[in-house]
């Protein structure tokens, strides 16, 4: 096992530390997120900083690095208050990773990296096209981090929209059937593998295997 302290982190390169402190926690979600500025131009951005909020009412979060520099994404979010989440499948991860380039506010990510804009009911921010799983939000709620400078947006979930393939009689959506990435760290994407889902876990009970 390789040790390292608080003064070891503190003082690696920048990058070495991005690296190891983005990978340590493993697997992350990945999504797409659109949004549309004021004056019209469609914006696109990769995130694997999506976390679950709450079901009743559905809520989602999503963590931004500090806005010392232009942020399109929040900008648009404050602005308009409303955004997309898209998930990203496999022969899509390329794409995504190029909407983190550092694309000027007039340049849409859209048609920079070839993916297709589209407004599910009517929604004021676009959707990706290609993606199988869809998701509308608005903003209800902006947090400053005031350890790193980094804001967390909650976001209330407005209208989804899925593959049927994905979708179980249950409710329960499986990124596996429409062949959905995952990333760890910054840069390296993965396909999940599903091994087993379990009954409610139960004190006095062994645990049991759904399928």
């Amino acid at each position: 096992m390789k040790f390292f302290s608080a003064d070891d982190i503190a003082g690696m390169e920048q990058r070495y530390r991005a690296q190891l402190i983005n990978s340590a926690p493993g697997f992350k979600n990945l999504c797409m997120v659109g949004t549309r500025s004021a004056s019209g131009e469609c914006n696109l951005a990769v995130f694997n900083s999506l976390f679950h909020v709450g079901a009743n009412p559905p809520l989602l979060g999503l963590v931004f690095r500090p806005d010392s520099v232009d942020r399109h994404t929040l900008m648009n979010i404050r602005s308009g208050g409303f955004y997309t989440l898209n998930a990203v499948s496999e022969g899509m991860e390329a794409a995504a990773h190029q909407t983190s380039a550092r694309y000027p506010v007039q340049v849409s990510e859209f048609e920079a990296v070839g993916l297709t804009p589209c407004f599910p009911d009517a929604f004021y921010a676009p959707a990706v096209a290609e993606s199988p799983l869809r998701m509308g939000l608005t903003l209800e709620e902006e947090i400053q981090v005031a350890l790193n400078g980094t804001v967390i947006i909650i976001g209330r979930l407005c209208w989804l929209e899925c593959s049927e393939a994905a979708l179980g009689e249950d409710g329960f959506v499986d990124p596996v059937a429409t062949h959905l990435m995952t990333v760890c760290g910054l840069d390296a994407y993965y396909k999940p593998e599903l091994t087993g889902r379990y009954a409610y876990a139960k004190p006095d009970k062994k645990p049991t295997l759904l399928l």
